[in-house]
């Protein structure tokens, strides 16, 4: 149950106009289930780090455009 990818089914009403998306997905923060900094986590380096927009790889969650 910690992956960051969660979803939910939405209500489908008879008389919607669109057709329907079942099931939503959304990403949580990977800091939810980390309630403490361990000691010695592995870091990016600086130009990693920047890239990633974090320090630590564990709390690294690339974005995926949908298509």
């Amino acid at each position: 149950m910690n992956s960051p990818y969660k979803g939910y089914e939405t209500f489908v009403g008879p008389y919607d106009p669109c057709p329907p998306i079942r099931c939503k997905t959304y990403i949580t923060a990977s800091n939810l289930y980390a309630p403490f900094q361990p000691m010695c986590l592995p870091q990016f380096n600086a130009y990693e780090a920047l890239k990633a927009g974090t320090l630590w790889p564990a709390f690294y969650s690339p974005y995926e455009a949908r298509k």
